[in-house]
């Protein structure tokens, strides 16, 4: 479970958010500029600066508190057993594929870095691409590179920021899906942002509907997202 009392400033945005994620994928959903990004952020420890000043800030993921304004905690991404994806691959280019994924396993030995390199690799079906380097990626190679590195940690809660973009629909499915299948197993709780009501739609799961830097609704994705629903299927219908 997460729970999130969030009041942060980036210039004139205001962000206030607060709620209680209690399903294992949840996701964001909401328009260009909505606070998708700037919550994610947030939950993962990454923006703490002049720019985005928490007015307040409380965050709890099953039972553990990660931020906590009242008493000046804050903990380092590091600490806090999250991974964050996002559209903006983030490889460093000096590195192989292999050695990208393998980036802050330190803790584990070299024997079980690499086996965890190639099931993560396996798992986003990007096992062939074990040996290139970022140059050599198209875009949605570099994302799928990207997610096996998030997940390479194991963390206990995985942030996405519209991970899919540079994938086609049905590519952007089947990863989808075998990414819910993956979390559920490793009981991973999961919260992913997109502008895009079909991936909302996709995963039947919570939804949380963000608008101007608040949560509008929160619930089942066929309750938050019926008006959506709607429209997309009127859009279909007249093609």
């Amino acid at each position: 479970m997460l729970e999130i009392a969030l009041d942060a400033r980036r210039g004139s945005f205001h962000l206030q958010v607060e709620c209680r994620f209690a399903s294992d994928w949840t996701v964001i959903f909401g328009p260009s500029g909505a606070g998708k990004s700037t919550l994610l952020r947030l939950l993962a420890g990454l923006d703490l600066s002049e720019t985005v000043r928490p007015d307040r800030s409380r965050v709890v993921l099953d039972g553990r508190l990660l931020t906590d304004s009242a008493s000046g905690l804050w903990l380092k991404p590091g600490r806090r057993q999250t991974s964050m994806g996002s559209q903006q691959s983030a490889l460093f280019p000096h590195l192989s594929v292999a050695a990208n994924v393998a980036y802050g396993l330190n803790e584990i030995n070299r024997g079980s870095r690499s086996a965890r390199v190639e099931e993560m690799l396996e798992l986003v079906d990007a096992r062939s691409l074990i040996d290139r380097r970022p140059r050599d990626l198209s875009g949605g190679e570099a994302q799928r590179v990207a997610l096996a590195r998030a997940l390479a940690p194991l963390p206990r809660l995985l942030l996405l920021d519209e991970p899919f973009s540079a994938l086609d629909g049905a590519a952007s499915d089947a990863l989808l899906t075998r990414l819910q299948n993956w979390t559920a197993e490793h009981r991973v709780q999961t919260v992913l942002a997109t502008h895009d009501a079909t991936d909302a739609l996709a995963t039947a799961a919570e939804v949380a509907l963000l608008h101007e830097g608040r949560l509008t609704a929160l619930g089942p994705a066929a309750e938050v997202l019926a008006a959506e629903r709607a429209r997309l299927a009127h859009r279909l219908g007249s093609v």
